[in-house]
């Protein structure tokens, strides 16, 4: 800029001529505004490519009001519709699917579903992997739809809630230590079988044992000893016939009644023998067995 100086004079007064004075120029000339210019085109560039890339995110994204893409924020949480890959651990207070379709996890290694405390200790875990089912916690309980328990395991035992327990194995079922149940019964036209292949086997009742065939028989087998004890009542065998075919037998003497006669003799140990019907009781006479 230039600048002028007036100077305000008479009529008749001499005007005295200013010296040459410097001039001096006020702005930004030359290379300096070109590249002021040049900046500023370069930000407003820029602000357009970052405008163009925000609304072409929200686009890609599918933002709304409501949520973004499948994912809709709602007054009881977030509603995630379609299939959904989680990279990192989920936390979440409910997992639930819509009323009509079912959840699926899907892992490609496993599924572990944990629940902690308030310090962050896990008190209970679920894990589903390739070869196993693993639960981790205090107690584990199967319900029915009307919140009746079917199934509990603790430390201390397994209990069964249902009216039957059925077992469809070849094998059976197999219990190393000892079953509390009322009633043991196999299916219609199938033979049971209670089996201690090493050990004893021992049903004990507070009220009494009974064991019932009712289109069978009735088979102990024992490599040892079987037994049958009653501590205040008695031993009833009720039946039309009882064959003891592998007993003792005295021997036979002429003094004796008809051939193929016995009497059943009992010895102080409880031992069981034949001894040959006479007359009068033969039992002295070969008490001998009980030796």
């Amino acid at each position: 800029m230039v600048r002028e100086q007036y100077t305000t004079a008479t009529e008749g007064t001499p005007i005295e001529r200013p010296e040459n004075q410097c001039v001096y120029k006020i702005g930004i000339y030359g290379w300096r505004k070109r590249c002021l210019y040049l900046f500023v085109l370069l930000l407003l560039i820029i602000l357009v490519v970052n405008l163009a890339l925000t609304i072409w995110i929200l686009r890609v994204m599918w933002f709304s009001p409501i949520g973004m893409g499948h994912l809709h924020v709602t007054n009881d949480g977030l509603r995630l519709e379609g299939e959904s890959e989680f990279l990192l651990p989920l936390y979440a207070k409910e997992i639930r699917s819509r009323v009509d379709s079912s959840l699926l996890l899907q892992s490609t290694q496993n599924v572990t579903v944990s629940a902690r405390n308030s310090e962050g200790e896990v008190t209970g875990r679920l894990k589903v992997g390739p070869k196993m089912v693993e639960v981790q916690s205090q107690q584990f309980q199967i319900n029915s739809k009307d919140g009746k328990p079917l199934f509990t395991v603790d430390e201390k035992e397994v209990v069964v809630g249902t009216d039957k327990l059925r077992v469809t194995g070849p094998e059976g079922a197999l219990f190393e230590h000892s079953v509390e149940t009322p009633l043991v019964r196999a299916d219609p036209f199938q033979d049971l079988r209670l089996e201690s292949p090493t050990r004893s086997l021992s049903m004990d009742a507070p009220r009494g044992v009974h064991i019932k065939a009712h289109a069978g028989k009735i088979e102990a087998l024992s490599q040892m000893d079987v037994i049958l004890q009653s501590s205040d009542g008695m031993l009833v065998l009720d039946t039309e016939t009882i064959r003891l075919p592998k007993l003792v037998q005295g021997t036979w003497s002429p003094s004796g009644g008809p051939e193929g006669l016995y009497e059943i003799c009992v010895c102080p140990d409880g031992k069981l023998y034949l001894s040959v019907a006479g007359v009068d009781t033969t039992c002295q006479e070969h008490s001998h067995v009980c030796l």
